[in-house]
Protein backbone atom coordinates (compact mmCIF):
# COMPACT_ATOMS: atom_id res chain seq x y z
CA UNK A 1 0.00 0.00 0.00
CA UNK A 2 1.57 3.31 -1.08
CA UNK A 3 1.30 6.56 0.80
CA UNK A 4 -0.71 8.02 -2.11
CA UNK A 5 -3.32 5.26 -2.40
CA UNK A 6 -6.98 5.67 -1.48
CA UNK A 7 -6.71 2.86 1.07
CA UNK A 8 -3.76 4.55 2.77
CA UNK A 9 -5.62 7.85 3.13
CA UNK A 10 -8.69 6.07 4.50
CA UNK A 11 -6.58 4.48 7.25
CA UNK A 12 -4.60 7.69 7.84
CA UNK A 13 -7.82 9.72 7.96
CA UNK A 14 -9.25 7.41 10.62
CA UNK A 15 -6.02 7.71 12.62
CA UNK A 16 -6.24 11.52 12.40
CA UNK A 17 -9.88 11.41 13.53
CA UNK A 18 -8.87 9.33 16.57
CA UNK A 19 -6.19 11.89 17.42
CA UNK A 20 -8.78 14.66 17.25
CA UNK A 21 -11.25 12.74 19.42
CA UNK A 22 -8.52 12.30 22.05
CA UNK A 23 -7.86 16.03 22.13
CA UNK A 24 -11.57 16.60 22.57
CA UNK A 25 -11.51 14.56 25.77
CA UNK A 26 -11.86 10.91 24.65
CA UNK A 27 -8.30 10.50 25.82
CA UNK A 28 -7.52 6.90 24.87
CA UNK A 29 -8.63 7.34 21.24
CA UNK A 30 -5.37 9.06 20.29
CA UNK A 31 -3.25 6.17 21.51
CA UNK A 32 -4.97 3.95 18.94
CA UNK A 33 -3.87 6.20 16.07
CA UNK A 34 -0.24 5.11 15.81
CA UNK A 35 -0.91 1.34 15.98
CA UNK A 36 -3.63 1.77 13.35
CA UNK A 37 -1.40 3.76 11.00
CA UNK A 38 1.45 1.32 11.60
CA UNK A 39 -0.64 -1.27 9.77
CA UNK A 40 0.06 0.55 6.48
CA UNK A 41 3.51 2.09 7.07
CA UNK A 42 6.51 1.72 9.38
CA UNK A 43 5.77 2.48 13.06
CA UNK A 44 8.52 5.13 13.14
CA UNK A 45 7.10 6.99 10.13
CA UNK A 46 3.59 6.59 11.53
CA UNK A 47 4.59 8.26 14.81
CA UNK A 48 6.38 11.06 12.94
CA UNK A 49 3.43 11.65 10.60
CA UNK A 50 0.95 11.94 13.46
CA UNK A 51 3.06 14.23 15.68
CA UNK A 52 2.26 17.50 13.81
CA UNK A 53 -1.41 16.47 13.83
CA UNK A 54 -1.25 15.96 17.60
CA UNK A 55 0.35 19.39 18.03
CA UNK A 56 -2.20 21.29 15.91
CA UNK A 57 -5.26 19.55 17.37
CA UNK A 58 -3.84 20.17 20.86
CA UNK A 59 -4.49 23.90 20.44
CA UNK A 60 -8.19 23.36 19.82
CA UNK A 61 -8.38 21.05 22.82
CA UNK A 62 -6.61 23.66 24.95
CA UNK A 63 -9.23 26.23 24.03
CA UNK A 64 -12.09 23.86 24.82
CA UNK A 65 -10.72 22.97 28.28
CA UNK A 66 -9.00 26.25 29.14
CA UNK A 67 -10.99 26.54 32.41
CA UNK A 68 -11.09 22.87 33.46
CA UNK A 69 -7.87 21.38 34.80
CA UNK A 70 -6.04 20.44 37.97
CA UNK A 71 -3.13 22.82 38.51
CA UNK A 72 -1.24 20.64 41.02
CA UNK A 73 -1.22 17.68 38.65
CA UNK A 74 0.11 19.85 35.84
CA UNK A 75 2.91 21.21 38.03
CA UNK A 76 3.98 17.66 38.93
CA UNK A 77 3.43 15.84 35.65
CA UNK A 78 4.76 18.26 33.04
CA UNK A 79 8.36 18.62 34.33
CA UNK A 80 8.52 14.84 34.91
CA UNK A 81 7.20 14.11 31.41
CA UNK A 82 9.77 16.46 29.84
CA UNK A 83 12.49 14.54 31.68
CA UNK A 84 11.01 11.31 30.31
CA UNK A 85 11.14 12.71 26.78
CA UNK A 86 14.81 13.53 27.34
CA UNK A 87 15.49 9.95 28.41
CA UNK A 88 13.70 8.69 25.30
CA UNK A 89 15.71 11.03 23.10
CA UNK A 90 19.02 9.93 24.59
CA UNK A 91 18.15 6.25 24.32
CA UNK A 92 16.43 6.38 20.93
CA UNK A 93 19.12 4.30 19.23
CA UNK A 94 19.01 1.40 21.69
CA UNK A 95 15.42 1.15 22.96
CA UNK A 96 13.13 -1.37 21.27
CA UNK A 97 9.62 -0.11 20.43
CA UNK A 98 8.29 -3.63 21.02
CA UNK A 99 9.70 -3.87 24.54
CA UNK A 100 8.32 -0.46 25.45
CA UNK A 101 4.93 -1.52 24.09
CA UNK A 102 5.07 -4.72 26.15
CA UNK A 103 5.90 -2.77 29.31
CA UNK A 104 3.10 -0.24 29.02
CA UNK A 105 0.66 -2.94 27.89
CA UNK A 106 1.33 -5.02 31.01
CA UNK A 107 1.01 -1.91 33.21
CA UNK A 108 -2.31 -1.00 31.60
CA UNK A 109 -3.77 -4.51 31.92
CA UNK A 110 -2.73 -4.81 35.57
CA UNK A 111 -4.21 -1.41 36.37
CA UNK A 112 -7.56 -2.21 34.73
CA UNK A 113 -7.83 -5.63 36.39
CA UNK A 114 -7.15 -4.08 39.78
CA UNK A 115 -9.64 -1.25 39.15
CA UNK A 116 -12.36 -3.74 38.24
CA UNK A 117 -11.49 -5.94 41.24
CA UNK A 118 -12.14 -3.12 43.70
CA UNK A 119 -15.03 -1.44 41.85
CA UNK A 120 -17.62 -2.60 44.41
CA UNK A 121 -15.51 -1.40 47.35
CA UNK A 122 -13.46 1.44 45.89
CA UNK A 123 -10.71 2.93 48.04
CA UNK A 124 -10.74 6.59 48.95
CA UNK A 125 -9.61 8.95 46.17
CA UNK A 126 -5.85 9.50 46.12
CA UNK A 127 -4.54 13.04 46.13
CA UNK A 128 -1.95 14.18 43.60
CA UNK A 129 1.45 13.46 45.13
CA UNK A 130 4.97 14.25 43.97
CA UNK A 131 6.72 10.83 44.18
CA UNK A 132 4.07 8.93 42.19
CA UNK A 133 3.48 11.87 39.86
CA UNK A 134 7.16 12.20 38.99
CA UNK A 135 7.51 8.45 38.40
CA UNK A 136 4.44 7.99 36.22
CA UNK A 137 4.89 11.36 34.52
CA UNK A 138 8.42 10.42 33.43
CA UNK A 139 7.20 7.08 32.10
CA UNK A 140 4.37 8.81 30.26
CA UNK A 141 6.83 11.23 28.63
CA UNK A 142 9.18 8.40 27.67
CA UNK A 143 6.49 6.15 26.17
CA UNK A 144 4.84 9.09 24.44
CA UNK A 145 8.17 9.92 22.80
CA UNK A 146 8.64 6.35 21.60
CA UNK A 147 5.16 5.63 20.22
CA UNK A 148 2.62 8.30 21.28
CA UNK A 149 1.38 5.87 23.94
CA UNK A 150 1.83 7.89 27.11
CA UNK A 151 -1.83 7.43 28.07
CA UNK A 152 -1.64 4.18 30.09
CA UNK A 153 1.06 5.28 32.58
CA UNK A 154 -0.53 8.73 32.83
CA UNK A 155 -3.90 7.21 33.68
CA UNK A 156 -2.42 4.80 36.24
CA UNK A 157 -1.50 7.93 38.19
CA UNK A 158 -4.49 10.20 37.50
CA UNK A 159 -7.54 7.89 37.41
CA UNK A 160 -7.31 6.91 41.14
CA UNK A 161 -7.72 10.60 42.00
CA UNK A 162 -11.30 10.44 40.68
CA UNK A 163 -11.31 13.86 39.10
CA UNK A 164 -14.52 14.99 37.43
CA UNK A 165 -14.65 14.10 33.73
CA UNK A 166 -14.14 17.73 32.65
CA UNK A 167 -11.13 18.28 34.91
CA UNK A 168 -9.72 14.89 33.92
CA UNK A 169 -10.10 15.67 30.20
CA UNK A 170 -8.67 19.17 30.60
CA UNK A 171 -5.68 18.07 32.67
CA UNK A 172 -4.95 15.32 30.15
CA UNK A 173 -5.26 17.67 27.18
CA UNK A 174 -2.92 20.30 28.67
CA UNK A 175 -0.34 17.73 29.81
CA UNK A 176 -0.07 16.08 26.42
CA UNK A 177 -0.20 19.39 24.55
CA UNK A 178 3.06 20.32 26.28
CA UNK A 179 4.52 16.83 25.78
CA UNK A 180 3.77 16.85 22.04
CA UNK A 181 5.18 20.36 21.58
CA UNK A 182 8.42 19.39 23.35
CA UNK A 183 8.70 16.23 21.21
CA UNK A 184 9.02 18.29 18.03
CA UNK A 185 12.68 19.13 18.73
CA UNK A 186 13.97 15.56 19.21
CA UNK A 187 11.84 14.26 16.34
CA UNK A 188 13.32 16.94 14.07
CA UNK A 189 16.87 16.28 15.33
CA UNK A 190 16.44 12.55 14.64
CA UNK A 191 15.36 13.31 11.08
CA UNK A 192 11.80 12.00 11.42
CA UNK A 193 9.97 15.20 10.40
CA UNK A 194 10.73 14.99 6.65
CA UNK A 195 8.91 17.09 4.04
CA UNK A 196 6.92 14.18 2.57
CA UNK A 197 5.50 13.29 5.99
CA UNK A 198 4.65 16.93 6.71
CA UNK A 199 2.67 17.21 3.46
CA UNK A 200 0.53 14.21 4.39
CA UNK A 201 0.12 15.59 7.94
CA UNK A 202 -1.16 18.87 6.50
CA UNK A 203 -3.82 17.06 4.45
CA UNK A 204 -5.01 15.17 7.52
CA UNK A 205 -5.15 18.10 9.96
CA UNK A 206 -8.73 19.25 9.11
CA UNK A 207 -9.99 15.75 9.98
CA UNK A 208 -8.22 15.89 13.34
CA UNK A 209 -9.60 19.37 14.10
CA UNK A 210 -13.14 18.18 13.31
CA UNK A 211 -12.54 15.16 15.56
CA UNK A 212 -11.51 17.48 18.41
CA UNK A 213 -14.85 19.28 18.40
CA UNK A 214 -16.73 15.97 18.08
CA UNK A 215 -14.79 14.68 21.10
CA UNK A 216 -15.64 17.77 23.18
CA UNK A 217 -19.32 17.32 22.30
CA UNK A 218 -19.27 13.64 23.22
CA UNK A 219 -17.60 14.32 26.59
CA UNK A 220 -20.31 16.88 27.41
CA UNK A 221 -23.18 14.46 26.73
CA UNK A 222 -21.75 11.16 28.02
CA UNK A 223 -22.69 10.51 31.70
CA UNK A 224 -19.70 10.71 34.02
CA UNK A 225 -19.83 7.04 35.10
CA UNK A 226 -20.14 5.87 31.49
CA UNK A 227 -17.25 8.14 30.49
CA UNK A 228 -14.82 6.50 32.91
CA UNK A 229 -16.09 3.00 32.07
CA UNK A 230 -15.27 3.84 28.44
CA UNK A 231 -11.81 5.11 29.43
CA UNK A 232 -11.04 1.91 31.35
CA UNK A 233 -12.34 -0.31 28.55
CA UNK A 234 -10.29 1.53 25.90
CA UNK A 235 -7.20 1.36 28.09
CA UNK A 236 -7.64 -2.39 28.51
CA UNK A 237 -8.14 -3.03 24.77
CA UNK A 238 -5.14 -0.88 23.85
CA UNK A 239 -2.97 -2.62 26.47
CA UNK A 240 -3.92 -6.05 25.11
CA UNK A 241 -2.96 -4.88 21.62
CA UNK A 242 0.40 -3.54 22.79
CA UNK A 243 1.24 -6.85 24.46
CA UNK A 244 0.13 -8.80 21.37
CA UNK A 245 2.23 -6.55 19.09
CA UNK A 246 5.29 -7.18 21.23
CA UNK A 247 5.06 -10.92 20.58
CA UNK A 248 4.09 -10.81 16.90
Amino acid sequence: MTEHSVAFFLVAGLAALLVGLSKGGLTMAGALGTPLLAMVMSPVKAAALLLPIFVVSDWFGLYAYRREFDRRNLMILIPAAIAGIGIGWLSAAVVSDRMVGLLIGVIGIAFCLNAWRVRHHPPSPRAADIPRGVFWGAIAGFTSFVSHSGGPPYQVYVLPQRLTKGVFAGTTTITFAVINLVKLLPYWQLGQLDLANLRVSLLLMPIAVAGTFIGVWLVRIIPERAYFVLIHAALFVLSIKLVADAFW
